[in-house]
């Protein structure tokens, strides 16, 4: 039941991401309630996982365990960035708080939190891709059999499309807040606009996925010399 749930939190948190990217199109009241929703989430999130916490001082730190740490870290650091900012710049949620200053610092954060953000909850997906492949190869069909060429091969295929709409929507930008201000095409496809953002989410996917594939051959080569 526990998995379930995990599964079921995760899933939403995902949704509640690329909602929350797309801005534009659904206003700052929705915007701010789904805010708030993620946070609630990612809270969640972490109740479920508290044995992680537990486990953090025990065992030794491999490479892949510390990537996996340092990518852990710095989701919760956007986060936490998100949500001061989002409490500071709100107008319906938290409007009932005696908040007057600090608006400004608040913005830059909540840009910076934002992409840092999305970027980072995508490459922690990445972390757990192989519990999806898991699920995939169980399906008794025949593109099972050649489940790794597959997804390779429409990953790769995402993954360069991710990276070319990061260079097209000006991530770089905003990652490192050579802008203030963040342009919004309001007549712009939905379908099109979220289709780039999950794009852009498997670029982070397919890139932790391999990378977490080539450390835990290191450390299994490593092993076996030893």
């Amino acid at each position: 039941m526990n998995e379930k749930q995990k599964r079921a939190v995760d899933v939403m948190m995902t949704a509640a991401l690329l909602f929350l990217m797309g801005y534009p199109f659904w206003g700052e009241k929705a915007h701010e309630w789904v805010g708030a929703g993620i946070f609630v989430l990612f809270a969640a999130h972490h109740a479920l996982n508290w044995r992680w916490y537990k486990s953090l001082f025990r065992g030794r730190y491999s490479p892949m365990r510390i990537f996996q740490i340092g990518v852990d870290i710095l989701t919760f650091l956007s986060m936490a960035v998100l949500m001061y900012s989002s409490i500071v710049l709100s107008r319906y949620v938290f409007a009932f708080l005696p908040i007057e200053s600090g608006l400004a610092l608040a913005r830059r954060l909540h840009i910076l939190g934002s992409y840092w953000g999305f970027l980072t909850m995508s490459l922690h997906l990445g972390l757990h891709w192989n519990m999806v492949l898991e699920m995939i190869k169980r399906k008794k069909t025949v593109v099972s059999r050649y489940v790794h060429v597959v997804c390779f091969i429409l990953g790769l295929a995402v993954a360069l499309y991710g990276a070319w709409v990061f260079a097209k929507r000006d991530f770089g930008t905003y990652l490192f807040l050579k802008s203030e201000f963040v342009f919004l095409d309001y007549e712009e496809s939905k379908i099109l606009y979220y289709f780039d953002y999950l794009s852009l989410m498997g670029t982070c996917i397919f890139i932790t996925h391999y990378i977490g594939k080539i450390l835990r051959l290191f450390k299994r080569k490593k092993e076996g010399g030893q």
